[in-house]
């Protein structure tokens, strides 16, 4: 015999899985227009308060995001040249 909470759960399962599918069988698909970048559109709303004049001052999302990619470049190098260099002690 099924037990009230199993039948209880099977219930809230199969209508949390038709909630879960019903937004995406009626969305519809984007037609036409350009793809929507999501660092661009980060570095507009990011700069909506800014004076036009002082926009150039600051950087923006992406350059900073591209300065995150050049240190992990800079760790990587290191990782390989610390064991040469002894400079970090061997874990083991």
């Amino acid at each position: 015999m099924i037990t009230p909470r199993r039948a209880l759960t099977a219930a809230l399962l199969a209508v949390g899985a038709g909630a879960l599918a019903a937004p995406a069988a009626q969305a519809a698909p984007i037609t036409g227009g350009e793809p929507i970048s999501p660092i661009a559109t980060l570095d507009h709303v990011s700069t909506l308060g800014i004076p036009a004049e002082h926009r150039g001052e600051l950087p923006t999302a992406g350059q900073q995001l591209g300065g995150l990619n050049q240190l992990n470049q800079l760790h990587q190098l290191t990782d390989l040249a610390a064991p040469v260099t002894n400079a970090v002690p061997a874990v083991g």
